[in-house]
């Protein structure tokens, strides 16, 4: 997640009441879920085994984006006037984000251009791109669509998921936009389609990464023919290099070191150690949590702090106990914070859980069974034939069915 975007940046916070709630049930219908909760989909990382799937099955490939993940939920509020179009972000703790901007507009395809859409879900990723002369444009970057108009899509494939999206929603509105172009300055950021390949065109998304205007960390792989699933896809296919490998523990501070028994002139009395008798100023212990599910935790580990990543926590001057942090196993096996730009800890405050124990089973796999960047590049050509094969075969198949439906009874 960039350290240096928010949703607040660009919608307010939705407090939670009556209201948020039916806005809640109205996405949840709309998805056709009968789970309440956030209802995207989270991906399985990619281990060996996996190479076999890009091989059986059909899968596109995209760049791992180092942005927010967040659904954009075009809906409507009933006033005394008629129907209100509002939109909102919503994030993995399904908080909601009203995008407060009347500029921000989606026009139904065809139609006047005050027509807009209501309860269309829409998946993606909030980022900010950095350009070498230091602008920045803030985008959101849409991987897929969940529904349209209150009825779910999610039971379609990928490809036409994304086809309805394109001619229903995007295209609409940057037509609109075209025709009156003063409004794009107005918008609290770009929609743009994300670019997807196919997952035998590994090797041009690689070579494009390092050209990106914002942050990456791996690729994506997704099933093109199976349907949306809310939760774990084990059809979604997270590939990161080892560096970047990571899990979301909850931290959990342990015990400070105690001061010395001459230290400032005092010793533990009875030797039950007070508040006094412990060195805040040093690095505590740290344990990390693994979700059990519901919100329960347990301990999984600890984490190694240097001095130096003690000092950058310390200089945060925030609560650190209880949050989010995103980790990495280093070369001697041992747990280590994954750092921001300036050196601090990379937290998920967009989350209140940590990866659930069956998550960091998975990411632990797909370290220790790695696949490198030249193993996919080097499976690309069989990945090739057997979706050039599948694709003869429906075509094969599909003339057949049209030469019985022209014969004559």
């Amino acid at each position: 997640m960039s350290g240096l975007l928010q949703l607040s940046d660009v919608g307010k916070l939705a407090p939670n009441d009556d209201t948020l709630q039916i806005f809640r049930d109205k996405l949840t219908d709309a998805v056709g879920s009968n789970k309440r909760g956030f209802p995207g989909a989270q991906p399985v990382s990619f281990a060996r085994r996996h190479l076999q799937e890009l091989k059986d099955a059909d899968y596109f490939v995209c760049e791992k984006t180092d942005g927010i993940r967040c659904l954009l939920f075009l809906s409507f509020h009933v006033t005394a006037d008629g129907n209100t179009e509002m939109a909102f972000l919503v994030d993995r703790k399904n908080d909601f984000y009203f995008i407060d901007n009347p500029s921000f507009h989606f026009p139904l395809p065809n139609q006047a251009p005050d027509t807009f859409h209501t309860d269309t879900v829409i998946d993606g990723e909030l980022v900010l791109d950095t350009y070498p002369d230091g602008r920045t444009v803030r985008r959101y970057l849409v991987f897929d669509c969940l529904a349209l108009d209150g009825k779910p899509i999610t039971n379609r494939t990928l490809d036409k998921r994304l086809g309805i999206f394109d001619a229903n929603v995007f295209k609409p509105q940057q037509a609109l936009l075209n025709k009156y172009p003063e409004e794009k300055e107005q918008q609290p950021f770009e929609v743009r389609m994300k670019k997807l390949d196919r997952a035998y065109g590994v090797e041009g998304i690689f070579k494009e990464m390092p050209l990106l205007t914002h942050g990456n960390d791996g690729i994506v792989f997704t099933c093109r023919t199976t349907p949306y699933k809310s939760g774990t896809d084990e059809n979604i296919l997270k590939w990161k290099p080892p560096h970047e490998n990571t899990i979301d523990f909850k931290l959990q501070i342990g015990a400070f070191p105690r001061l010395g028994g001459d230290t400032n002139g005092h010793t533990f009395t009875n030797g039950t150690p007070t508040a006094d008798d412990f060195d805040y100023d040093a690095c505590p212990s740290f344990n990390l949590l693994v979700g059990e599910g519901r919100g329960r935790h347990s301990v999984f580990g600890t984490l190694f702090v240097s001095d130096d990543e003690w000092t950058s926590m310390k200089s945060l001057n925030q609560m650190l106990d209880a949050r989010i942090i995103e980790c990495y196993k280093d070369s001697q096996g041992r747990w280590r914070f994954k750092r921001e730009k300036d050196g601090t800890p990379r937290f998920r405050d967009d989350k209140d859980d940590a990866n659930h124990v069956s998550t960091v089973h998975s990411v632990l796999e797909s370290i220790e069974d790695a696949v490198s960047e030249q193993d996919l590049i080097a499976h690309a050509a069989e990945i090739r034939a057997r979706w050039k094969q599948r694709e003869a075969e429906a075509a094969r198949q599909a003339r057949e069915q049209q030469q019985q439906q022209q014969r004559p009874a």
